[in-house]
């Protein structure tokens, strides 16, 4: 299991800390200081597609018209704490965010 968080993102620690009391040991990428692989962004991509990016979040808002309307990969790869998080790997399950739907599918 990995999961694709922040460290200073308070939703992030809430799953991170739940899934460890649920048993579990996910590896923690943080997409701040680790970064997102191109692997990774590609999956993530596959798989949210455009519901990756967070536009609610400080950074979008900081972000100028031009650089919003820039391709999702290209947003990610520039701007990898626009994700929208957790994103959460368990095999071939992905989740994104911390919803009751997250959680039911990985606790």
């Amino acid at each position: 299991m990995r999961i694709f968080a922040l460290k200073s993102c308070d939703t992030c620690r809430k799953a991170i800390k739940a899934l460890r009391a649920a048993g579990r040991d996910p590896q923690i990428i943080d997409v701040r200081s680790d970064g997102l692989s191109d692997e990774d962004r590609t999956a993530i991509l596959v798989h949210f597609g455009d519901a990756a990016i967070n536009r609610s979040s400080t950074t979008w808002r900081a972000l100028a018209e031009a650089e919003k309307a820039q391709p999702t990969a290209t947003l990610l790869q520039q701007h990898p704490t626009l994700m929208k998080r957790p994103v959460i790997q368990n095999g071939e399950a992905w989740t994104i965010g911390w919803k009751a739907d997250a959680q039911a599918a990985h606790l």
